[in-house]
């Protein structure tokens, strides 16, 4: 069943809306490292999940930078997304495999995906060509 152009546009302000409550979230807390976090092995709640389609941005050019002002590197490991703002902390899980990662680019390589990986993020979780995703909001707890 195919979205119309009207539910694409409230699903895209919505994801927009989320994303700027993020973005509010993490401004208001003080940066801990000015290098992008190393996606790493988590362990994540059940609850808050959402879904997505995602692939590899495949191999960097020679010192590719993004968006977000990062150089991209073949070890580089974060996310491509059009809406979430640079820098915002994110979780994804692909087959039981959870990760912690970061935002590094908001433009998209490929249409028709949510997210694009960095290539080692993409091999860390053993993600081949666009599959769904789930994807959630890190926040720190209370």
């Amino acid at each position: 069943m195919e979205l119309t152009v009207l539910q694409r546009t409230i699903a895209l302000a919505a994801v927009a809306l989320v994303a700027g409550l993020g973005a509010l979230v993490l401004a208001g807390r003080e940066a801990e490292e000015s290098e992008p976090a190393a996606a790493r092995m988590v362990t994540v709640p059940e609850t808050g999940w959402y879904t997505a389609l995602a692939g590899s941005r495949g191999a960097p050019r020679d010192a590719e930078r993004t968006t977000c002002r990062r150089v991209v590197t073949a070890r580089a490991l974060g996310v491509s997304h059009p809406v979430l703002p640079c820098g915002a902390k994110v979780f994804l899980s692909y087959q039981g495999t959870d990760v912690l990662t970061e935002v590094i680019d908001q433009h998209l390589k490929r249409p028709g995906r949510q997210f694009e990986l960095t290539e080692a993020l993409a091999q860390q979780l053993g993600l081949e060509g666009t599959q769904q995703i789930r994807w959630r909001f890190a926040t720190r707890g209370p």
